[in-house]
């Protein structure tokens, strides 16, 4: 077994033909979790990034065995001028830009697509060791990867209403109704942090006034289900909704 890893950790064919399947695969398998949540990066996104990083590697790989070897004569008379190891630096930087185009801004100033930003780094990544012949570390890492982006949400969905930090939307009759919400967070010994008004959209008919309160829950009254119950009581108020990112 470790003779057979050996040989694919050598620079030939068989092994380069290898590293790009595995990455494929790889980068194919994170991708189908984010497919089966309508993410706007799926199955061939991360198959592609996670294919053009360990391309990288293996351009970089061939350069220096180039340099090394048949074009040897060569290098000495006119020296090395190549870094092999800046591809993969510079595959790093590129990333970004298409990880940034994940993230977009929603309703209320909610951020969407980091997950999916830093899902497609750790695919590139993954691709990167798979071209570069490191298979431990494309084994572990997809298994981490596709443990973290299916099935840590629930738990980290169930961890943050579990906080004393809230952030909630409430949408009421007037603007005069903001001391009046606040006084009934703070009554139940309650902090607000910030108190962010909404901007009406539009010509503003039929538009209620709307803000963001983001708060610190008491110690002793620390359940997210009963302040939103307590809030939407309210007679001025029209809509509630907590703002998870």
């Amino acid at each position: 077994m470790s003779a057979v890893l050996e040989y694919l950790k050598e620079f030939t064919f068989g092994s380069v033909v290898l590293r790009l399947v595995l990455a494929a695969l790889a980068g194919g398998l994170i991708g189908a979790g984010r497919s089966r949540k309508q993410r706007a990066a799926g199955i061939c996104t991360h198959m592609l990034t996670s294919i053009g990083a360990a391309m990288t590697i293996l351009i970089g790989m061939y350069d220096y065995e180039m340099l090394h070897g048949q074009w040897a004569d060569i290098v000495a008379i006119v020296g090395e001028r190549i870094d092999v190891t800046r591809y993969a630096a510079q595959v790093i930087s590129g990333i970004g830009f298409l990880a940034a185009g994940t993230i977009i801004t929603v309703a209320h100033q909610q951020k969407e697509g980091l997950t999916t930003a830093t899902g497609l780094f750790a695919s590139v990544c993954m691709g990167m060791a798979a071209g570069a012949g490191f298979y431990e570390v494309v084994v572990i890492s997809v298994f981490l990867i596709i443990f973290i982006l299916d099935l840590m949400p629930p738990e980290e969905m169930t961890f943050k209403r579990r906080v004393r930090g809230m952030t909630v939307f409430v949408e009421f009759t007037a603007m005069e109704d903001v001391s009046y919400i606040s006084k009934i967070i703070r009554a139940r010994n309650s902090q607000i942090y910030e108190i962010d008004m909404e901007r009406t959209h539009g010509d503003g008919v039929n538009k209620h006034p709307s803000a963001i309160f983001t708060m610190k829950l008491g110690k002793n009254n620390a359940s997210h289900s009963e302040m939103l119950s307590s809030i939407a009581k309210l007679p001025c108020v029209y809509s509630i909704q907590e703002l998870i990112a």
